[in-house]
């Protein structure tokens, strides 16, 4: 007898992460992404951490069908080479270029990689789950990470150029490090902050 339950939500659902699930053969994919969002599991978690989460199963997956045994912390690293802001071109293009010689369809797996926003999607329409309006707390959180990963592309934009024109010869330097930091200026008080600080303190001194 045909068990009418084990037409799972992979199967029925078009979206990307639906058929990603499903091509990696993610079976628990589903109950695991609602527990983490709405907080029945130990910590809830932004739609933005669970994009990484389905990115690095992904990328485990692919790494186990090219018969290489992921170690202990080498898929966490292995996805930062790969998407990081703060990784230079360089070392993205040498981590490619390895993952191929494995084996490993680079290409695909990137391409399967998805954002918060399909995670969003997935979880409010696919999957018909909801949670309530982010927390202060929350907010900040996500308005932190983003800034920092604004901040952080500037830096290995910056470094990718002084590099860039270093070999070419048109600019001399030696060793050399990036720092980008952005500041903000009340203009009551005249207080200036780093935006850290100021997201850390949430209010100026006025």
């Amino acid at each position: 007898m045909t068990d009418e339950g084990s037409d799972t939500t992979e199967s029925r659902c078009g979206c990307k992460l639906g058929r990603v699930s499903e091509r990696y053969d993610l079976t628990d994919l589903h109950d695991t992404l609602i527990s983490y969002w709405t907080g029945d599991a130990d910590e809830q978690r932004s739609t933005r951490e669970l994009a990484t989460y389905v990115n690095q199963r992904v990328l485990e997956t692919a790494l186990t069908n090219a018969d290489i045994p992921p170690r202990e912390g080498a898929v966490k690293n292995t996805y930062r080479l790969l998407t990081s802001d703060d990784v230079t071109s360089g070392t993205r293009v040498q981590t490619r270029n390895e993952l191929q010689r494995d084996g490993v369809p680079v290409e695909q797996v990137e391409s399967d990689f998805v954002s918060h926003q399909t995670v969003y999607n997935h979880l409010t329409k696919c999957l018909d789950t909801a949670i309530g309006t982010p927390s202060d707390e929350e907010q900040l959180e996500r308005s932190t990470e983003k800034l920092g990963a604004l901040q952080n592309r500037t830096a290995v934009v910056t470094s990718d150029t002084v590099e860039r024109l270093e070999r070419k010869e048109i600019l001399e330097i030696g060793a050399f490090n990036v720092n980008v930091s952005v500041t903000v200026t009340c203009e009551d008080c005249y207080q200036e902050y780093t935006i850290r600080e100021l997201l850390d303190q949430r209010s100026c001194n006025c």
